[in-house]
């Protein structure tokens, strides 16, 4: 769509009129509409609303004139996602992995210190403590 989409949306409909500023009605493209039951409306960021009071999707409409619900928002260059150079995927680090567990062990610690008054027994808290030694143990001997 151009840089306004009610514009082209709006051209590619039949039955349309205009019944207040900024809002229209139309016959349906997405069904065998007899009398206009689909409501067009521009928002302020001029992102186009569609409504069809006989049960058509969004999705439905805008497919039945060869369009994507993307093409009822105006363009913004800020948000073009097609601009974003697409990331690398790699494999994590052994290190990032161990931060990444520290960082959790450390957070089940000090929630569980909180239940301790409350859930955990004696034997399940020291286990719990020893546990966490051990991870910050191996943390240490490679760096981390």
């Amino acid at each position: 769509m151009d840089k306004e989409p009610i514009h082209t949306f709006l051209q590619l409909l039949s039955g349309t009129r205009e019944v207040r500023p900024g809002v229209w009605q139309a016959c349906c493209p997405a069904h065998d509409d007899k009398s206009p039951s689909l409501s067009v409306k521009e928002t302020t960021d001029r992102t186009v609303l569609i409504k069809c009071w006989a049960g058509c999707s969004a999705a439905e409409i805008v497919a039945s004139v060869g369009l994507e619900l993307s093409d009822l928002f105006p363009k913004n260059d800020r948000f073009d996602h097609s601009k974003i150079p697409e990331r690398e995927r790699r494999p994590w680090s052994a290190i990032d992995v161990l931060r990444a567990v520290i960082l959790e062990v450390t957070v089940i610690a000090v929630i569980a210190g909180k239940l301790n008054n409350s859930g955990l027994t004696d034997e399940d808290a020291k286990r719990l403590v020893l546990a966490t030694q051990r991870l910050f143990n191996a943390a240490s001997a490679v760096g981390v």
